[in-house]
C-alpha cells in the first residue's frame, strides 16, 4: 500500500469527523474553565507541558510495583482512578494543543503514518525492538 493509501487508511480507521468536533468541544470547554478562573496567564506551553508530565507520573504512580497480571486487572477504585489520571494527561494535552494551535487529531495521524514506515510488519511483528535496530 503507498503512504498516501496508508494515510487515508489510517484517517477512517483513527478519527472520524465527530472525534474532532469532541476535541474542539472540550477544547473550547478548557479556555471557559481556564479564563472564569483567570488560570490562562499560567498556561504558557511550558507550564503546560510540565503539568501534564507531572499528571504522566500520578498514573504511573497507580501501576508502581504491580506486576504485569496485577496492571492488567485493577480493583474497580484503582481503576476508576487511573480513568481519571488519564483524562488529566488527556486535558492537558488538548490544552497544550490549542496553546500552540496544533490539531492533535492530525498530528496522531501523521505520526501512525510515521510509525507505520519505521516499523513494517515484516521487521516489527512480535518484535520490542526500536526500529534503529531492525
Amino acid at each position: 500500500m503507498s503512504i498516501t493509501g496508508l494515510c487515508l487508511c489510517w484517517q477512517r480507521q483513527i478519527a472520524p469527523i465527530g472525534a474532532q468536533v469532541e476535541i474542539e468541544e472540550l477544547r473550547d470547554e478548557l479556555r471557559r474553565f481556564a479564563s472564569e478562573r483567570q488560570w490562562d496567564q499560567f498556561h504558557s506551553p511550558k507550564n503546560l507541558a510540565t503539568a501534564l508530565t507531572i499528571e504522566a507520573a500520578e498514573l504511573l504512580e497507580h501501576f508502581q510495583w504491580l506486576t504485569e497480571a496485577e496492571s492488567a486487572s485493577l480493583p474497580p477504585d484503582v481503576r476508576e482512578k487511573v480513568i481519571l489520571e488519564m483524562a488529566d494527561v488527556f486535558l492537558y494535552l488538548v490544552r497544550l494543543a490549542d496553546k500552540l494551535d496544533a490539531n492533535i487529531i492530525e498530528a496522531a495521524k501523521r505520526k501512525l503514518v510515521i510509525n507505520a514506515q519505521k516499523y513494517p510488519v515484516s521487521l516489527a511483528k512480535g518484535s520490542a525492538k526500536k526500529y534503529t535496530e531492525f
